[in-house]
């Protein structure tokens, strides 16, 4: 299977699931949960990058570590936010 026929079939999937979401309550908290899983997953993607690119950084130009340092720190605040907005948004829905 080639890579866009695997993104059409995930983005399908992603669309269709609060169709269902709305049949069942059952289906909130599961769809809930995949959207943690996926938010997640992409934050850890997202910081694992920031973090590589941090440490290029430094070591090219070591005497711009401060700058590298606060642009990190609040790259990864901003990346961990999706997480928790997504964890909020799962315990409102869910609970």
């Amino acid at each position: 299977m080639n890579l866009k026929t695997m993104f059409m079939a995930v983005a399908l999937l992603l669309v269709a699931s609060p169709a269902f979401a709305g049949a069942d309550a059952n289906w909130i908290a599961v769809t809930s949960g995949f959207s943690m899983a996926i938010a997640s997953g992409l934050c850890a993607l997202g910081q694992g990058k920031a973090t590589a690119a941090a440490a290029e950084a430094w070591a090219r130009n070591p005497a711009a570590a401060a700058g590298i340092r606060f642009c990190l720190i609040f790259g990864l605040a901003l990346i961990e936010s999706l997480a928790l907005y997504t964890l909020v948004i799962l315990f409102l829905k869910v609970a």
